[in-house]
């Protein structure tokens, strides 16, 4: 088992790519907290990962709250000690035309997207270094960090900033023993994306730019996070992987 007697925190973790990668990590040993904004989800994906005979806790949080971020890992460092691997995963995405954007759809996306994982990543990076644990924090950013889409400014944005962010703490942490980075997927079946999914013509269209010619799977995105939280990466840090079957090649 990979992650056998590490501890994992995965912020978004009761759906999507989130829990696929909250009971990717408990198949390999690991404690799992799970965060969101919804409790009966987070209930459901914490049975999933008791089912398979994994350790769950969950936290109502808002990524956007210092104070609820604090609360959310005092509790997992009383019960667990320690964590030693985070996947930030929180995020929105609801797309508006540039010109109709208003001030406040801006400044949700940023705060949730980018000013989350700043929160986030800086108290749990804090605590690995003061109790000295080498770490390995992940942000699930998108593609869309790295190359635009339309009706998407502020989303494109925000995560464009979370893949400097990965890169700056990189360069900062590693001489303490603490690797980050960026998982970049395309375009992944959850429910956001499910609408898309099921118009027959709008998914069609859209699986052109795709050069596998499919929509990806969150276990997918979850194997490689698996990755990046084994000591199978430890000489990669401020890397953004991408996993979107091609499709940035033509989005570039």
């Amino acid at each position: 088992m990979r992650l056998q007697q590490k501890t994992a925190l995965i912020t978004g973790g009761s759906l999507g790519i989130g829990r696929a990668i909250a009971i990717r990590f408990a198949q390999e040993g690991a404690k799992v907290a799970i965060s969101g904004r919804g409790k009966p989800a987070l209930e459901e994906a914490a049975a999933m990962i008791r089912d398979i005979g994994g350790e769950a806790l969950i936290f109502e949080s808002d990524v956007q709250d210092r104070a609820q971020v604090n609360k959310m890992v005092d509790g997992i460092l009383e019960r667990w000690d320690r964590i030693d691997v985070l996947v930030h995963n929180a995020g929105i995405n609801s797309p508006v035309p540039f010109l109709d954007m208003t001030e406040e759809e801006w400044d949700r996306h940023i705060d949730i997207n980018l000013k989350g994982a700043f929160l986030v990543s800086q108290r749990v990076c804090r605590e690995m270094a003061d109790r000295k644990h080498h770490g390995s924090v992940i942000f699930i950013s998108s593609v869309n960090g790295l190359a635009a889409e339309a009706n998407l400014a502020h989303y494109n944005a925000s995560k464009g900033g979370m893949n400097l962010l990965a890169m700056s703490m990189a360069v900062e942490l590693a001489p303490l023993g603490i690797r980050v980075n960026s998982l970049c997927p395309g375009f992944i079946e959850t429910r956001l994306t499910k609408p898309v999914i099921d118009n027959g013509p709008l998914i069609r269209d859209y699986l052109r730019t795709i050069p596998m010619g499919r929509v990806g799977q969150p276990e997918e995105v979850a194997d490689a996070a698996l990755f990046l939280a084994s000591d199978e990466s430890r000489y990669m840090t401020g890397h953004c992987m991408v996993i979107d079957g091609g499709q940035l090649i033509k989005l570039s």
